[in-house]
C-alpha cells in the first residue's frame, strides 16, 4: 500500500461536488476502501480556512481530522520548501504559491505520493523526487 497525502486541490473539488476528476475519484475510492491516507497541517489551514459556514467547518474539520497527518521533522520539510523554491527560481520556474513547494517537501521527506490537482506539483516532479499518484 503506498502512503499517499491528499492535497488541497482535490480536497476542495471532493467537497465542493464539482470537476469529478480522477483525482477526486480515487480520493473517494480511499475514503469508501477505508484506506489509510494523509494530510499535512499546512493542508489541513487551506481547506477550512476558506469556509465561512459554521456547521460546514465542524463537519469537514471532524472528516480531515478522522486522517492520518504526516510525521515528518518540520525543519526538515521546512528547509526541504526552501531548497524547492530557490533551486527552481534559479532556474526561471516559479512555482505561485510557495506553500506547495512545502506539500511537496512533506511528501519527499516523507517518502510519500502526492495526489493533486496543481500544475506546481508537476513542475516540482521535474526537478525533485516527489512521487505523484494520478488517476
Amino acid at each position: 500500500m503506498k502512503n499517499i497525502i491528499v492535497d488541497t486541490s482535490v480536497w476542495i473539488d471532493f467537497f465542493n461536488k464539482k470537476n469529478v476528476s480522477p483525482e477526486t475519484m480515487i480520493l473517494k475510492k480511499l475514503i469508501e476502501n477505508n484506506k489509510q491516507f494523509y494530510i499535512c497541517p499546512v493542508i489541513y489551514q487551506e481547506v477550512l480556512q476558506g469556509i465561512r459556514d459554521n456547521n460546514l467547518f465542524e463537519k469537514i474539520k471532524k472528516i480531515l481530522l478522522k486522517h492520518n497527518m504526516v510525521d515528518v521533522d518540520i525543519m526538515e520539510a521546512t528547509n526541504k520548501a526552501i531548497d524547492i523554491y530557490r533551486i527552481l527560481r534559479k532556474k526561471g520556474i516559479t512555482i505561485r504559491k510557495s506553500i506547495d513547494c512545502l506539500i511537496a517537501s512533506y511528501a519527499i521527506t516523507g517518502r510519500m505520493y502526492l495526489l493533486h490537482k496543481d500544475s506546481d506539483f508537476t513542475e516540482i516532479a521535474k526537478e525533485f523526487k516527489l512521487k505523484m499518484l494520478t488517476g
